[in-house]
C-alpha cells in the first residue's frame, strides 16, 4: 500500500510539472499583452520644484542593458544637492533582455556598499512600498541609493521576488514587462544620512503619482 501511495505521489508531481511547463511554454509562444504607455523620454523635466537635465547614456552601457527604454536625469532644486533619477523599462523580458540589479553595477563603477537596509515609503492611495536603501562609498565620497523593481502596479525590493513574479505574470497575464527605478543623491560633507534620505524620499514622493503612465499597471 505504501509503495502504491508513493507511486501516485510521484505521478501527480510529474503531472503537475508537465502541466506547469506546458502552460509556461504556451504563454511564451503567444504575443504578449503590452498596455499602451508614455515614452520615458517624455517624463517631466519639472518634478515638484526640481528641474531636470538629461544624462546621455553611452552606447556601450545601452548594449549591456539590453533591449529596453532608459532615461537618466539629474534633478536639482535651487542650491540643493543633485538627485540622480534613472529608470530602465523592458517591454518584454522573454528575449534575453532582463533587469540588471544595481548591486552588480556598483562595484564595476568603483562604488562599494557601505550600508544596506530596506525602508517603507508611502504610495499614492495610502498603501506603502518596500524599497532598497544603500549607502555606497568611493574614497571619502558617500552616496545614498534607493531603488526598487516595478511591474503591473506591483513594487518589490527583492530581485528574487521580481524574478518569481516575472514567471507568474508571464503565465497568468501573458506579460513580462517590468522596470527598475533608482534614485541617488550625494551625502555631502557635514550632511547626515537622514538629510540625504529625506531629500531622496521627497523627490520620490513628487514623481510617484505620474509613474504609472510610464510603467503600466
Amino acid at each position: 500500500m505504501r509503495v502504491a501511495q508513493d507511486c501516485w505521489a510521484r505521478f501527480f508531481c510529474v503531472a503537475a510539472l508537465l502541466v506547469g511547463s506546458y502552460v509556461f511554454l504556451n504563454a511564451r509562444s503567444r504575443p504578449e499583452n503590452v498596455p499602451p504607455r508614455q515614452s520615458l523620454s517624455s517624463f517631466p523635466l519639472l518634478v515638484g520644484d526640481s528641474f531636470g537635465r538629461d544624462v546621455p547614456i553611452p552606447a556601450e552601457v545601452i548594449s549591456v542593458l539590453g533591449d529596453g527604454e532608459f532615461v537618466e536625469r539629474l534633478y536639482q532644486s535651487g542650491s540643493e544637492p543633485v538627485v540622480d533619477f534613472f529608470v530602465a523599462y523592458f517591454p518584454t523580458q522573454r528575449t534575453g533582455s532582463t533587469i540588471h540589479s544595481p548591486q552588480h553595477c556598483l562595484p564595476g563603477s568603483g562604488w562599494t556598499p557601505v550600508e544596506f537596509s530596506r525602508i517603507s515609503l508611502p504610495r499614492p492611495g495610502g498603501d506603502s512600498m518596500l524599497v532598497n536603501r544603500y549607502v555606497i562609498g568611493k574614497g571619502l565620497d558617500r552616496q545614498l541609493v534607493l531603488y526598487w523593481y516595478q511591474s503591473h502596479g506591483r513594487v518589490v525590493a527583492s530581485e528574487y521576488a521580481a524574478k518569481f513574479y516575472l514567471v507568474e505574470d508571464s503565465i497568468r497575464m501573458n506579460r513580462s514587462d517590468g522596470a527598475l527605478v533608482r534614485v541617488v543623491t550625494s551625502i555631502n560633507r557635514g550632511e547626515t544620512e537622514a538629510a540625504a534620505e529625506n531629500r531622496a524620499v521627497a523627490f520620490i514622493h513628487d514623481f510617484l503619482p505620474s509613474l504609472d503612465s510610464y510603467i503600466p499597471r
